[in-house]
């Protein structure tokens, strides 16, 4: 009987302290929504400034990749 009024008392405890830490946890703000609320205005801009690869430069540009990958500079080209 003791051991289970023991039982009962550290349970207690323990809600206590799960609840407690929870309850701060949800007051503090979190460091994502800081990041958000500083990113809103920034909106990212990427510019690309190259020219469009030919049909015959993207057929090279493919069978080099291919060597290198496999390892084999005796393949033919185009």
């Amino acid at each position: 009987m003791k051991t289970l009024k023991n039982m009962e008392a550290i349970f207690t405890v323990a809600v206590a302290i799960a609840c407690g830490a929870s309850y701060a946890s949800f007051m503090q703000p979190s460091a994502a929504k800081a990041a958000d609320v500083a990113q809103a205005g920034a909106i990212p801009v990427v510019v690309v400034s190259a020219k469009r690869l030919t049909e015959q430069e993207k057929k090279i540009s493919l069978i080099e990749e291919r060597q290198a990958l496999l390892g084999n500079a005796s393949a033919s080209t185009l």
